[in-house]
């Protein structure tokens, strides 16, 4: 007797598992979800779990690496001693806005941690890119902001803790912040915020370009827009016109005034306002250069 096939057999074999590729395909239309996009209750538990999954592993492998740790809170500081004790004299200037040059330099550690924090959530993303790990995350029901708010999110706890030593630091020597102990827990929110920002640009520069070596490439340019603002005297001391037009029109400075003023000014509304936005608005053109690419990289792979 010649055996048939059972029925239902043609509609399990229809039901069998989608090739990587499809199923990578189909990561790219359904399991990334576009930014903004309306999620219901359940899914945002979900994806609430994926967020802290993977914060957590970036936390954990940031801790696991003591140069990531270590390096961006002693490089800032070893800066900060050099530039206070090297440009004391600057304080004579008429206008300086402060008799203590560490108290104004003390604003510059806290730009360049978020510079550090950059170049390693873009380094970490850039690493997961090139080990294959990304990839395979694109076989999983994995949504693309729980993707990206990970791996960023392991760097919001090293811009915190810095910006706490960075703190801790200048009032161990004599610093007084002049917008009190409320102005401090905001000096704390902005290094927090423009650390996110930050990471957020590096996370878009390791998408954009898939490799460790290029992301770390951009430090120096990054590091450069640090000391090309009003890091060393403040804009309307500058007397060099190229250099004062470049500081002007250089939004780091006015993240590190934003930081300056609640040190040594108290409330200035106008310099915490544009520190603020800026640091806002680098988060949301590089969050969401960052979700295209995004997109794009998972389609593709």
């Amino acid at each position: 007797m010649s055996s048939s096939p059972r029925r239902g057999a043609s509609s399990r074999a229809d039901r069998s598992p989608a090739p990587p590729s499809t199923a990578q395909r189909r990561m790219g239309r359904v399991g990334v979800a576009e930014v903004g996009h309306a999620v219901p209750a359940d899914e945002r538990i979900h994806l609430r779990d994926q967020v802290l999954v993977l914060a957590r592993r970036s936390t954990l492998r940031s801790l696991r690496q003591p140069g990531q740790v270590v390096f961006p809170l002693l490089f800032p500081l070893i800066l900060l001693a050099v530039s206070a004790s090297g440009l004391t004299a600057a304080t004579r200037l008429p206008g300086f806005p402060t008799h203590s040059y560490l108290a104004f330099a003390l604003a510059v550690p806290f730009l360049q941690g978020a510079l550090f924090a950059s170049i390693n959530a873009g380094t970490d993303l850039a690493i997961d890119i090139e080990s294959g790990f990304f990839n395979r995350l694109a076989l999983t029901p994995l949504r693309a902001p729980a993707l990206l708010a990970g791996e960023i999110g392991g760097q919001l706890l090293i811009s915190g803790l810095g910006g706490a030593v960075y703190l801790l630091v200048g009032v161990a020597f004599g610093v007084h912040i002049a917008a009190g102990v409320l102005g401090a827990v905001v000096l704390l929110a902005l290094a927090v915020l423009i650390g996110f920002a930050f990471a957020s640009l590096g996370a878009l520069i390791a998408l954009w370009l898939g490799s460790a070596e290029a992301v770390q490439g951009f430090f120096p340019l990054l590091f450069v827009l640090v000391f090309l603002s009003s890091s060393n005297l403040p804009r309307n001391l500058i007397s060099t016109q190229w250099f004062k037009f470049v500081a002007t029109y250089n939004p780091v400075s006015y993240l590190i005034e934003g930081y300056r003023s609640l040190i040594i000014s108290g409330w200035d509304g106008r310099a915490l306002a544009l520190a603020f936005g800026i640091a806002i608005g680098i988060a949301i053109l590089a969050l969401t250069g960052a979700s295209r690419s995004l997109r794009t990289r998972l389609v593709r792979t």
